[in-house]
């Protein structure tokens, strides 16, 4: 009976319970179609600011190419004027602060008789003059606790790849050379300089401070990189453009420079809006990261680790908007070996889970991107390219099948950039503006590799930091750190 009971007073509760539910159904109704209103609502604002940057983008462009570029005379001597752009140097370091202690430096070697007492501007005094003893600073040397217990496969492989006193003196000089060069560049990089301007600067200065005379022993690692707020890498000027610096930009500047193939791969990220403050610091710090956790024995997907919880820690707040900073994950860092920028390991932006060690004797480009109001990944923009590399596992092979004036193109760009990446620029010095036709053929028959750029969405922002490290047994240095990051 006691359960014919309940049975009475579950219908009860039942009927009760429907008229209740009808009414909680309209309820729930008008939340869910006020909710969707404000989704639609918050949609609709996401489009019309995205459109907005899009415009934005696409005015400053035409700016761009209407406005007429300073002047490369009137910033040849930058030696005495400030640095505006923001964000590139640690520890709280001013880009007048660095340029002082770089003075300071050269006087105290010239009291020593060993330099003179400073670089000119723009820089033309080989390194090698400036250190007479022909023995070149080290980077920032990180002791560390030696694995020289045991003996594993990679001690080894490090045994075979022995770093003498010789190899890591070029690997500083070449460092230096970059040193001196950015510092210039800094404070040369401004609103109105045009890419152009800044890229042929730039080669100058490092030909010169590095005796380089058109051989493979001494000269650029890599075409200059200028990547302008949406594209994070891979773009350099090609002849003709008149693409602009604005204050709203955020430009990568990415070079690299070489002593017998043992290439300094170094960028730095110039901007001079201090919105993007918290970007370009979320990067650098990312880079410093991955710098400390680097050492022997250590794997490459906890260094992706460390890197990324860094990195996305950070926010940007654009007109009211706030953006996280997302790494941009299929973006890496890299091994180097000689005469090849990317060696074959990677130092993934996030933790792949890669148990891939770092060893004894191993340089490395600690690299780090990341964008705001984007996808957090780039895609390769096969327009206009800049950048072209020999295929580094068939040197010197060029298939019979082209044409003459292809197989003369590949014989200049085999012996003057054998494996190491070259742009459009550099062959019109070499060969005149005859290149294309015969260079799209190499390229068709696979033995030239394009280098696209890496985009973000339109409408993002991207930001790099790099430096080159030495993995050594009980240390590591960072060969390109510098008075400035």
């Amino acid at each position: 009976m006691s359960k014919a009971k309940k049975g009475n007073q579950s219908q009860q509760a039942g009927k009760g319970g429907n008229k209740g539910k009808k009414g909680g159904d309209d309820d729930d109704l008008e939340l869910l179609r006020d909710f969707e209103k404000k989704v639609e609502i918050s949609e609709k604002k996401a489009a019309a600011e995205a459109e907005a940057r899009l415009a934005a983008e696409a005015e400053a462009a035409k700016k761009r190419k209407k406005e007429t570029p300073i002047p490369a005379a009137q910033l040849k001597d930058v030696s005495q004027e400030p640095c505006t752009a923001r964000g590139l140097f640690k520890r709280g370091k001013t880009a007048d602060e660095a340029s002082a202690a770089v003075a300071a430096l050269g006087e105290a070697l010239a009291e020593e008789g060993k330099a003179p007492v400073k670089q000119t501007s723009p820089p033309t005094i080989p390194v090698a003059q400036l250190f007479k003893d022909k023995i070149f600073p080290a980077g920032e040397v990180i002791e560390m606790n030696s694995t020289t217990a045991r003996t594993t496969p990679g001690e080894l492989r490090a045994q075979a790849n022995v770093i003498d006193d010789t190899i890591l003196n070029e690997v500083r000089e070449a460092a230096e050379v970059h040193r001196q060069c950015r510092l210039d560049l800094q404070r040369f990089i401004k609103p109105g300089v045009s890419l152009l301007d800044i890229a042929e600067r730039l080669e100058r200065s490092t030909k010169t401070l590095l005796g380089a005379t058109g051989s493979l022993e001494r000269g650029w690692g890599f075409p200059t990189g200028l990547s302008l707020n949406h594209c994070a890498a891979h773009y350099s000027p090609n002849p003709g453009d008149r693409t602009v610096v604005g204050e709203n930009d955020v430009l990568k500047v990415d070079f690299g420079t070489h002593i017998n193939g043992r290439i300094i791969d170094c960028a730095f990220t110039v901007h001079f809006n201090p919105v993007y403050d918290n970007l370009v610091q979320a990067i650098q710090e990312a880079t410093e990261t991955g710098l400390r956790v680097a050492g022997v024995d250590m794997r490459l997907g906890d260094i992706g680790g460390a890197i990324n919880e860094v990195m996305e820690s950070y926010e940007v707040e654009i007109r009211g908007r706030t953006y996280p900073v997302k790494a941009l994950r299929n973006l890496n860092g890299h091994d180097i070996k000689p005469y090849r920028i990317h060696g074959g390991k990677s130092v993934p932006l996030y933790n792949n889970h890669d148990q891939t060690k770092m060893e004894e004797n191993e340089f490395f480009a600690i690299e780090t991107f990341g964008s705001i109001a984007g996808r957090g990944l780039v895609t390769e923009d096969m327009g206009e390219i800049s950048h072209y590399m020999q295929d580094f596992r068939h040197p010197g092979v060029c298939p019979s099948s082209v044409s003459a004036k292809a197989k003369s193109l590949f014989n200049t760009i085999n012996a003057r950039f054998g494996t190491l990446a070259f742009c459009r620029r550099w062959l019109e010095d070499e060969v005149g503006a005859t290149y294309s036709l015969p260079l799209k053929q190499l390229v068709d028959a696979g033995v030239i590799n394009p280098c696209p750029a890496l985009n973000e969405i339109r409408g993002a922002y991207t930001a790099q930091f790099e430096h080159t490290i030495l993995i050594r047994d009980g240390s590591k240095e960072i060969i390109s750190r510098g008075f400035d990051y």
